[in-house]
């Protein structure tokens, strides 16, 4: 049998999406986050949860933990055990899995499952996420963004800057 080539990196993109995806780019890795924003904080917990394989889930543990996303926290000492936290950074990755969640919702949703829905603690309502601009608050729309500097082979012949979808 041949050996399992080493997955590529990718630093030469020189691309905070690609250095993201090192992170988390996985499906364990998103679904333990998943968990983790809805209150999971224990390995059995976790294993309960998703049925992943405990080898798995210690490396995408630890992988979490090394990349800043969770930190592990002390919960009993005899013997040991650790929970995992949401550090600053994991946190920010909130806005992240809302959007999955949304077009999960819209393109793949579950066939038999309850959908779940998301409500604003504030006004008490049914809401999703809408992307705003940061400046104003006007929801962000792809015909509205522009990324500068666009990627080489998008932006020859587009001038500096390249357009989003």
């Amino acid at each position: 049998m041949a050996p399992v080539p080493a997955p590529k990196n990718l630093d030469y993109l020189d691309c905070s999406v690609a250095n993201t995806l090192e992170l988390i780019g996985d499906r364990w890795s998103l679904l333990i986050l998943r968990d983790a924003f809805m209150g999971v904080r224990r390995f059995e917990d976790f294993h309960d949860d998703l049925g992943i394989a405990r080898n798995i889930l210690s490396a995408r543990l630890d992988r979490l933990v090394r990349g800043g996303i969770l930190e592990t926290r002390r919960y009993q000492d005899h013997p040991p055990r650790d929970e995992y936290v949401l550090t600053t950074s994991g946190k920010d990755l909130f806005d992240v899995l809302l959007a999955m969640w949304r077009w999960g919702d819209r393109w793949v949703p579950p066939p038999d499952a309850e959908p779940r829905e998301l409500y604003h603690t504030q006004c008490g309502e049914v809401t999703r996420m809408v992307p705003a601009c940061e400046h104003c608050g006007g929801e962000l729309k792809r015909s509205e963004l522009r990324i500068r500097p666009g990627l080489a082979v998008v932006s020859v012949g587009l001038g500096a800057e390249a357009g989003v979808g």
